[in-house]
């Protein structure tokens, strides 16, 4: 299966990595970078691309810039949207110690931004395409706490809930994903965990795969278990 796909948030970490894999699937890639922090490894992917990956500057907490951003994408067709954008605090804190300030930017980045996006770009998915967003273990409410990352987990959680219900007002016959990429090494993950990103990224796509034109909604990992809400 090869198709377009659009990846939010791809400078780095896991969408450079998805941006790097969907494109050695054969996909054309079209991939954002914050414009304020350009992203070399990804302007080298679409130089070495011939024209099947492009670059687009984009942030996703820019609500000016949103409908500008999708109207640069006027004509094109995708498959698969996948919003990966994303933001964590100080897992160390309780939502006691955190600054309200600072949850509100942890939610507005990691729940509200993704939505607006998905609200703003959906238009361009095709009618049994797939719209997936990079969810966390640690948003389900079913599964109990670890006693960390409270804040960034409760922001997954308004991401899963808010993804459910966009699903189920304007999805159609489309697919909706909430994806867990598994413990990865990146900046966020840190050094110590268990995954690679190509492991991680290999298995997200796959799994995407998987669901691709089955319509519906669900909450799974990179090795497509599924996941509680």
């Amino acid at each position: 299966m090869t198709g377009t796909v659009l990846i939010l948030g791809a400078s780095r970490g896991l969408g450079l990595g998805l941006a790097r894999e969907y494109r050695a699937r054969g996909w054309r890639v079209i991939a954002t970078e914050r414009p304020s922090r350009p992203s070399l490894a990804l302007r080298d992917l679409a130089d070495a691309s011939k024209g099947a990956v492009r670059v687009e500057p984009f942030d996703i907490t820019d609500w000016a810039g949103l409908a500008g951003f999708a109207r640069r994408l006027d004509g094109v067709s995708l498959d698969l949207l996948f919003v990966n954008a994303g933001v964590s605090d100080d897992t160390r804190k309780s939502v006691g110690e955190v600054a309200p300030e600072e949850f509100v930017r942890v939610m507005t980045t990691n729940a509200l931004a993704p939505l607006k996006a998905i609200e703003a770009l959906h238009h361009l998915v095709a009618p049994e395409g797939t719209v997936a967003a990079m969810s966390s273990a640690l948003g389900s409410v079913a599964l109990p706490p670890n006693g960390n990352f409270e804040v960034y987990g409760a922001s997954k959680a308004a991401l899963n809930k808010l993804l459910r219900a966009w699903a189920a007002r304007a999805a159609g016959k489309r697919t909706v994903l909430a994806l867990m990429p598994g413990w990865v090494k990146t900046e966020m993950g840190g050094s110590q965990a268990p995954l690679d990103v190509e492991t991680s990224v290999r298995g997200l796509a796959d799994t995407i795969a998987a669901h691709a034109g089955t319509g519906g909604v669900a909450f799974v990992d990179y090795r497509n278990q599924p996941i509680p809400w």
